[in-house]
């Protein structure tokens, strides 16, 4: 692997075949490999770390039956469904998740393949208190249309979250109800809007080493702002519910091969670290990461913050306000 200590220049782009022998990187190398995402880390973004955290806004009764998802009405996960909660309660929300978390962006997320005008007209309705609040506003809305993304952007949104989940040749095993390129599109359509884009993925579903490469060639080549890294915790009642989980080493080498290929964007990781890393969780920032999502996830509850805070002041890192 001493190779790849010759790809961490600015001038240099790793192959297909390359980011698969990252992946494919035995134990041994793992310092190796840190240290070449390390710096590569450190050239875009120094010491610097980045929290944000997320309000579920709207949950349960989606139509698309995504194999992961808790909220899909397709599945019986026993979930508490509820419908879009009102302006007030997401700025709420905000006041609250900067007070007690120290993050610099904040995501309102609804469940849904779309959601209809009234309802995105909330979120327009909230986008100007949540950024009185000193954070950036973002949000994951589903697969809206170009005017809809439009009034979130002119409404004041910053950044549009839409996952690609997984890579395309792998999709129609996750989802029947829409296609990898559906989703392409809104991503498309969210940065023509003139918003930045978040767009990243769910690992431990039962791609192939092969097809994390070939989502993060596509992440590269759509020249997305913030790449969020989920690692599969598999819920009761969904069709990925007997998934074995990812081994703390392979998801390293993962975060490892996203900083890789992708040089600029920030990468964040998120839903799994807690369960899946365990001890070695303070270890995806030397694998490249540049923050984290703190606080409660959608349907689960996330790491007590203070026990995040300790971490990121061990690692004597620089975050938040």
């Amino acid at each position: 692997m001493q190779w790849l200590l010759d790809k961490i220049a600015p001038d240099q782009i790793l192959s297909p075949d390359e980011a698969l022998a990252v992946l494919n990187a035995q134990p041994e190398h793992m310092p190796l490999l840190l240290h070449a995402a390390s710096e590569v880390r450190r050239r875009y973004f120094g010491n610097a770390v980045i929290l944000c955290s997320i309000l579920n806004a709207r949950c349960g009764e989606c139509s698309e039956d995504c194999a992961f998802c808790a909220q899909s009405a397709h599945h019986q996960t026993g979930i508490e469904a509820f419908p879009m909660i009102s302006r007030e309660q997401i700025a709420s929300a905000a006041r609250e998740a900067v007070q007690a978390n120290r993050i610099s962006h904040f995501g309102v997320v609804t469940s849904g393949g779309s959601l209809d005008d009234r309802d995105v007209r909330t979120v327009c309705a909230a986008v100007p208190t949540v950024e009185q609040c000193g954070v950036i506003p973002c949000a994951s809305l589903g697969m809206l249309d170009e005017s809809q993304l439009r009034g979130l952007k002119q409404a004041g949104l910053v950044r549009y979250h839409h996952n690609l989940e997984t890579a395309e040749s792998f999709f129609p095993s996750i989802c029947s109800t829409h296609t990898f390129a559906d989703r392409l599109v809104t991503l498309r359509r969210a940065r023509a809007a003139g918003l930045e884009v978040c767009s990243g993925g769910i690992f431990g579903m039962g791609e192939t080493p092969e097809q994390r490469v070939e989502l993060a060639m596509t992440l590269r080549d759509e020249a997305v702002q913030s790449i969020p890294l989920n690692f599969l915790m598999p819920i009761p009642g969904t069709p990925l519910e007997g998934s074995p989980p990812m081994k703390p080493l392979d998801i390293l080498k993962t975060v490892a091969m996203f900083r890789l290929v992708c040089r600029s964007p920030e990468i964040k990781v998120c839903a799994g670290r807690e369960d899946l890393l365990r001890d070695l969780q303070s270890m995806f920032f030397y694998a490249g990461a540049t923050g984290m999502m703190v606080g409660d996830y959608l349907t689960r509850a996330g790491r007590p913050l203070h026990r995040d805070l300790q971490l990121l002041r061990d690692l004597e890192v620089d975050f938040g306000p």
